[in-house]
């Protein structure tokens, strides 16, 4: 049984590259994805900003999601962030994720669901709201720094929904991996209390930006 303490001893944050870290995914594969699990294995192995060179690309108008590797069963990408970049409040459908910054910092503020006027729509087998709510009450519970070479952020089944904001004046670089894959989420605005799916693209995939 390969283990993620077997795998970190095999690498090293100045010479660990991308390949190196999707390769140690994929032996995890092997066994049971948990969320210590993985979150061991990127504390050891965190990527410095020139190992994820190909999968840095900014624009002025939103942040980045750029395509790193996924299959069945993980998706790994960048997020590239301007300064004041910030994505909606979202869940993760119930999924896993960690992210751990490579370069800058972000906040993460993490919210609880308190009520809505679909709960119907909430605790779905796999999925954790189906949206539709016009009528939503949602509670900020804190907000967690995530900096180079420090900290990381994880969500699941328990704590799924979060913003993630650039609130510095410089640009930020983070890494994330969710187990399993997903193409959409739910996001939700609170000035016009509603909530929505909203469908998730990249900007770039393999290095490459996506033609528009």
């Amino acid at each position: 049984m390969t283990t993620s303490s077997a795998i970190a001893r095999t690498t090293h944050p100045l010479r660990t590259g991308i390949t190196d870290f999707v390769a140690g995914l994929r032996e995890l594969e092997r066994d049971l994805i948990t969320k210590d699990r993985i979150a061991e294995y990127m504390a050891a192995t965190t990527l410095r900003p020139e190992a994820l060179h190909d999968y840095v690309w900014w624009r002025d108008s939103f942040y980045t999601r750029n395509l790193i590797y996924r299959d069945e069963l993980f998706e790994v990408m960048t997020i590239c962030w301007s300064p004041g970049q910030k994505t909606a409040i979202h869940t993760h459908n119930g999924q896993l994720g960690w992210m751990t910054v490579s370069q800058g910092e972000v906040s993460t503020h993490e919210y609880h669901h308190t009520s809505c006027n679909a709960p119907e729509n909430q605790n779905v087998v796999n999925i954790d709201c189906l949206g539709g709510a016009t009528e939503l009450q949602i509670d900020k519970v804190r907000t967690v720094v995530c900096a180079e070479g420090s900290g990381m952020v994880t969500v699941d089944k328990l704590q799924t929904i979060h913003q993630i904001e650039n609130s510095g004046t410089t640009g930020c670089i983070s890494l994330h991996v969710y187990s399993k894959p997903f193409d959409s989420c739910i996001a939700f605005d609170l000035e016009k209390q509603r909530c929505y799916r909203r469908q998730l693209s990249y900007f770039s995939k393999d290095g490459h930006p996506l033609e528009k």
